[in-house]
């Protein structure tokens, strides 16, 4: 893992691409024997529009065979794989950059001229960082959704020892920037409870387990979202009283209880995370600016400015579409950077500030969940 991040940057995740081919390569898979060309599925969308193979550096960057140090596939890498080089685009398409023009085969189809295709930041958390409606060059994000993506822009990337350690990841982003965050399994479990009890026959809105969970008893239990056990478990709701009652906490029975159990420790861990990401780059951030579709989930913003004892500034909730468009228009020459796009974007698009609330609470919860929780995930 240590060679894997020195090249990379990457953080380890069982899903990244370089698992998957080298689990093709040690399958003996005809596909990658047959392959002409390896393409992301956004680039791959491109190709349907342009007839042009080309990968984009924020989604390349995330396979794990990208080298940020050179700016281009590691190919002694790939090579230590086993995998084809040939199957590589060797042209790296820049967010903000032509990509291609429609071909002859669309235009004629849709009766429209050859109009530049833009490539942009085409990792749907490329695209919403962009999104984010910051004020400074210097800001914390998180984008929150099935997963949670905690981090903030650096200008090249932090590959220490430490970083390592502790996982984080160093994702291309746009205007050559570098996303240096932390990937948090984040609302799936509440997602995965939702589905799990449906399956059991009991169907709840997302609106009616926020108000259970709001209604319920605070600090009764918490969990690392982060536990292998929450990856794909058959049963949710059961695998989260499994880790509670294994760490000899209050065992959640209620969905009320389970989702405020679900939501706090999104919370604590979204502050642990948060903290690292300080100590790592030597900054201090004011506040967290929050964004995607998990902002809808107030109860989970306002616990967050909580723990955080600082503001939260949530919006916009589509910011991966919003950022996408941003860079189509930087590129068009509508803005003339991304700070002056986020501007934009701060006053056209709804803010919401959660501001802190019950911080002594919340302070003396989240030092018990570090000392406990987190202190025994770690052995």
């Amino acid at each position: 893992k240590e060679e894997l991040f020195s090249r990379t940057g990457i953080q380890l995740l069982p899903f990244n691409t370089i698992f998957q081919l080298r689990a093709l390569k040690k399958a003996n898979s005809p596909l990658l024997e047959h392959a002409e060309t390896l393409l992301m599925i956004p680039d791959l969308l491109r190709y349907f529009l342009t007839g042009e193979k080309k990968s984009e550096f924020t989604n390349a960057t995330t396979t794990q065979l990208f080298n940020p140090k050179t700016s281009d596939w590691d190919w002694e890498l790939i090579s230590l794989m086993g995998l084809p080089a040939n199957i590589f685009p060797k042209d790296i398409a820049k967010p903000g950059s032509e990509a291609g023009r429609l071909s002859q085969s669309v235009c004629s189809e849709l009766s429209v001229p050859a109009v530049p295709v833009i490539a942009v930041g085409e990792h749907d958390t490329a695209s919403a960082v962009v999104g984010v409606p910051a004020e400074t060059e210097d800001f914390a994000y998180l984008i929150c959704g099935t997963w949670s993506l905690i981090g903030t822009e650096l200008d090249t990337p932090l590959m220490s020892k430490q970083a390592l350690d502790w996982n984080f990841t160093n994702e291309g982003g746009a205007g050559g920037t570098f996303r240096f965050l932390k990937n948090i399994m984040g609302l799936w479990l509440f997602q995965r409870c939702q589905a799990d009890w449906e399956k059991d026959g009991i169907s709840y809105s997302s609106a009616e387990l926020v108000k259970l969970a709001g209604q319920s008893e605070a600090f009764r239990s918490a969990v690392d979202p982060d536990d292998p056990m929450f990856l794909n478990p058959v049963h949710m709701p059961e695998a989260i009283r499994e880790y509670c009652r294994a760490t000899g906490q209050h065992v959640p029975e209620t969905p009320g209880q389970m989702i405020r159990c679900v939501l706090e420790s999104l919370a604590f861990k979204y502050r642990f995370t948060l903290e690292r990401i300080e100590t790592l780059t030597g900054k201090e951030y004011d506040g967290l600016h929050m964004a995607g579709g998990g902002i809808r989930n107030e109860l989970l913003c306002q616990y967050t400015a909580n723990v955080l004892a600082r503001n939260v500034w949530a919006g916009p909730s589509e910011a991966s579409a919003i950022g996408n468009i941003a860079v189509q228009a930087i590129a068009l020459d509508m803005f003339w950077d991304i700070q002056s796009a986020r501007k934009a974007i701060r006053t056209s698009f709804p803010q919401k500030t959660y501001v802190p609330e019950d911080t002594e609470a919340w302070e003396a919860a989240y030092r018990r969940y570090t000392s406990q929780i987190l202190v025994a995930a770690s052995r």
